[in-house]
């Protein structure tokens, strides 16, 4: 996918009520799954043991933390964004965050990104993302969420 411009909070304020943005694509591998395992202590056999969830798992493979899926946003969001002017962004929250449909491992994942609204603050920008991360081959989203970036010029 080609990134999408965006000068300063005017530019995100031009983009308001818009669809902006479709990340690349990202593969959600079993290293990658393992790693954020190691780095959460979340080793829930549904997301490290091959064998015991080509067994008894319902998905018959090792599925991705919903919370990686989550943690993924803004890497998606800034290979998708070029921002001029913008001195620092920071991750504020979500809400309504919800997973829909799992994330099994090899999965290739992008996210969908629309500005709900921006909102002014003192000494900058508030942007409200509305993020749809989808799975290749698959209708049902993995995720979907309201992010809420802070921009500073």
């Amino acid at each position: 996918s080609s990134m999408r411009d965006i000068a300063g909070i005017a530019g995100f304020q031009a983009l308001a009520g818009q669809h902006v943005a479709v990340s690349d694509w990202l593969t959600i591998t079993q290293q990658r799954i393992d790693t954020f395992a190691d780095a959460t202590d979340d080793h829930q056999w549904i997301h490290v043991d091959a064998q015991r969830c080509a067994r008894e798992s319902p998905y018959g493979c090792t599925v991705a933390h919903g919370f990686l899926t989550l943690s993924l946003l803004p890497a998606m969001l800034q290979g998708a964004l070029h921002m001029a002017g913008i001195r620092m962004a920071i991750n504020y929250g979500l809400n309504k965050v919800r997973f829909p449909a799992p994330v099994p491992v090899g999965s290739r994942l992008r996210a969908r990104l629309d500005i709900l609204s921006v909102d002014d603050l003192p000494e900058g920008a508030q942007v409200n993302w509305a993020v749809t991360m989808e799975r290749e081959g698959d209708p049902k989203p993995v995720c979907v969420a309201e992010f809420l970036m802070r921009c500073y010029p």
